[in-house]
């Protein structure tokens, strides 16, 4: 008999409204910002707090066979691993981070990171969406199933704690867990994003990243820089032309031929339905500021830029003075 999708689509959103929104709520509430963003988040307990909650709840789940335990190596952020048998020994893997961005500026003054809002269908707060839903999701789409006469695989769900810092303890538990994990055939990243709310999206293309700090030495200390400029070469000068070996300027487009691969013919027809599906709004939901233009006018060049081509991105600066505090010195 086929499942009924009427009826695993109420059972779903049952238990959305009634147990994992409040349970977002109490998550949004929880200042867990990466360890990148909190060095000391082993002693402020944020991490731990979110940790426990999230656990908690997936513990209390009524799925046949479902393991729950919070894996713990030495000096990392913890982990929790959750392991559900099926009808196969074939392994799906589900991921998921529970850790949080900064809290950044631009919020609406009736809003806050760490103030959970519903406002009509939407719930406001930093975390929900990326990534504290992810747990969630999983064991509910598990659960629905085994309510509902349907099978799946063994199960394998890993939520880690420091994403947005790039991740830096997964491996270790990668390593740490692989005899548990075993051979696994399909990965569900639950950590990406949506086109729109009228039908499912996967994400099928997600760039890499190759990440670094660049720093140029000019001086082994400051000097007024009408004593030093035409003298000593500027820091700055060097940095732009390292950069320029890597993008064109004028363009963006990346030099480095190692960085690209040809794109499928079929990633550029579904880029095409993309843009067709999203109109303008694969370019306009972002806030650009009045009088900058997107880097291609064609809506699916925009899509396979997104998706396929290379970009630079420069994230931060360091060792530059406030502006008030600059002076006239060159720093080293």
């Amino acid at each position: 008999m086929p499942m009924d999708s009427k009826a695993v689509a109420s059972f779903v959103n049952q238990v959305w409204d009634e147990s994992i929104i409040p349970a977002l709520v109490d998550y949004i509430a929880i200042p867990a910002k990466s360890p990148l963003f909190d060095p000391d988040w082993e002693a402020n307990g944020h991490m731990e707090a979110a940790v426990q909650l999230i656990a908690h709840w997936c513990e209390d789940r009524d799925i046949t066979g479902l393991q729950m335990e919070i894996v713990r190596l030495p000096g990392r952020t913890p982990l929790i691993y959750m392991e559900i048998p099926g009808n196969s020994e074939d392994t799906v893997l589900m991921y998921g981070h529970l850790d949080k961005q900064p809290e950044m500026r631009g919020w609406r003054e009736d809003l806050g990171p760490w103030k959970p809002v519903i406002e009509g269908d939407k719930l406001y707060g930093r975390g929900g969406a990326d990534d504290g839903y992810a747990a969630f999701a999983s064991l509910t789409a598990v659960e629905a199933l085994q309510k509902h006469g349907g099978h799946h695989q063994r199960v394998v769900v890993l939520i880690e704690a420091c994403e947005e810092s790039g991740s830096p303890d997964l491996p270790h538990y990668i390593d740490h867990l692989s005899g548990r994990v075993g051979q696994v055939s399909l990965v569900i990243c639950l950590d990406s994003g949506a086109g729109d709310y009228d039908r499912l999206w996967s994400t099928t293309s997600l760039r890499g990243m190759v990440a670094g700090d660049l720093r140029v030495d000019v001086l082994t200390q400051g000097i007024h820089s009408g004593d030093g400029s035409g003298i000593v070469p500027s820091s700055f000068r060097i940095i732009r032309q390292l950069l320029e070996r890597i993008e064109e300027a004028d363009t963006g487009e990346i030099l480095l031929p190692e960085f690209h691969v040809e794109i499928p013919a079929q990633r550029k027809d579904q880029a095409a339905v993309v843009a067709e599906i999203l109109g303008d709004e694969v370019r306009d939901c972002y806030p650009f500021v009045a009088g900058v233009s997107a880097m291609h006018e064609e809506l699916p060049e925009l899509v396979l830029n997104r998706t396929w081509r290379p970009t630079v991105s420069y994230t931060g600066i360091g060792g530059l003075p406030k502006l008030g505090d600059a002076g006239n010195v060159l720093r080293p």
